[in-house]
């Protein structure tokens, strides 16, 4: 059994829409969370987001985004995040929280798939311990482990075609960034071909970020403009600066720009 070493904290941002990103500190840092619907909507927020550290100090982020235009996807995206956060509460004395974890994305799929009415969500979620990051994807809300001087430490891969073409070197992410197909997905939570991708254990240094958002996030900012935001400052300027071009680029449409309006969520965790 682990001795304590941290305050038990756990927060859940389901249909949020706040007008200001929140810091919060942990026992190794802080986060931001800022999570809301898209400008001009009336919907529910389909993004949702969530946080838990445990009494070992682990840290647990979350950013699960609803398959706008399926039903309930607002509902989907909330049972993501909840299933996970419970699932590692249930285990937080456990020194490896991968399997809960991996429970709890299980848990989600067949909780959405019994639904019965095709909900489905991406989900994106980085587990943090003694300093080392995992992360953890289905679909293409996306993590990145951001260096002091803005080297990507490790990206998740989208889980879409064009993502898949970025990897493998086929399409240049300028041009994916305005392609017919960004938006098409080929791997959901609520769907029975899903399946978990579980990234590296990387180790982080004393000033690294770990940033996790939806594609209201990255279809709207280059994942450079991403990586200079992010990367260094206070933990309020660092996502408010995000957040500001991210809105930018979903109300003012430039050619040659990202542009896209859409619910947005985003954490960034900093030591």
């Amino acid at each position: 059994m682990l001795t304590t070493t941290a305050q038990p904290l756990r927060r859940l941002f389901v249909e949020s829409d706040m007008d200001a990103a929140e810091v919060i500190g942990v026992s190794s840092g802080h986060l931001a969370v800022f999570c809301r619907r898209c400008p001009g909507k009336i919907e529910p927020n389909d993004d949702s987001a969530a946080f838990i550290q445990t009494a070992s100090g682990s840290i647990v982020m979350v950013v699960a985004d609803g398959v706008g235009g399926s039903p309930l996807g607002y509902k989907a995206s909330a049972i993501a995040v909840e299933s996970i956060i419970e699932g590692v509460q249930d285990a937080e004395l456990f020194t490896d929280l991968r399997p809960a974890i991996l429970d709890g994305i299980e848990r989600a799929n067949h909780e959405i798939l019994d639904m019965g009415i095709g909900a489905a969500t991406t989900l994106a979620v980085v587990e943090i311990s003694d300093r080392v990051a995992r992360g953890y994807q289905v679909g293409d809300s996306m993590a990145l482990m951001i260096g002091q001087r803005g080297a990507i430490r490790w990206k998740s891969t989208p889980h879409s075609p064009v993502g898949y073409a970025i990897e493998s070197g086929l399409l240049d992410e300028d041009d994916a960034m305005h392609h017919d197909e960004r938006h098409v997905v080929s791997n959901l939570v609520g769907s029975r071909s899903m399946h978990i991708e579980i990234g590296p254990a990387t180790k982080l240094s004393p000033r690294d970020t770990v940033v996790v958002g939806s594609d209201g996030l990255f279809d709207n900012l280059h994942i450079s403009e991403v990586i200079q935001r992010a990367k260094s400052g206070k933990p309020q300027q660092r996502i408010a600066s995000l957040v500001q071009l991210a809105n930018q680029r979903m109300l003012e449409f430039i050619d040659g720009e990202p542009g896209k309006p859409d619910d947005l969520a985003v954490l960034i965790y900093t030591p």
